[in-house]
């Protein structure tokens, strides 16, 4: 069905939730992070980095399908019209897939969705990302 594995798919919304928790910095830049102020988002805050690095080495079917999978739990196309969504997805790729999710609010939501409306539950693949090694 999918060529994006639903483990990469639950990296992916664990991340977006880890970015999506962090929120703008109200401290002066000189100081210090500290237990309340560790969710401000950083200037040397590697999260969204990682994610959009892991976003950019998917291959081009990865990164249509992800792409599909978000506008199914955006509800923009149906459980249906897969096909359509990821042949959409090709043909309008015109900025990086990472710079276009990562600036889709709730994007974390939508992934979830998305896979929860095609019959594919990440949840024991999300539970075994926040669980350390």
């Amino acid at each position: 069905m999918l060529e994006i594995s639903s483990r990469k798919v639950a990296y992916i919304i664990v991340r977006a939730r880890e970015i999506d928790a962090k929120v703008g910095r109200w401290d002066s830049p000189g100081d210090v992070a500290d237990a309340e102020t560790i969710l401000e988002a950083r200037r040397g805050d590697a999260t969204e980095g990682e994610l959009r690095s892991f976003i950019s080495d998917l291959n081009d079917d990865e990164k249509a399908e992800l792409v599909a999978v978000m506008w199914i739990g955006r509800e923009t196309f149906g459980v249906e019209e897969l096909a359509e969504a990821i042949a959409t997805a090709k043909e309008e790729a015109t900025t990086p897939t990472e710079d276009y999710l990562l600036g889709i609010p709730l994007l974390a939501d939508y992934l979830e969705e998305g896979l929860a409306k095609l019959g594919v539950d990440p949840g024991d693949e999300e539970e075994d990302i926040y669980r350390p090694a």
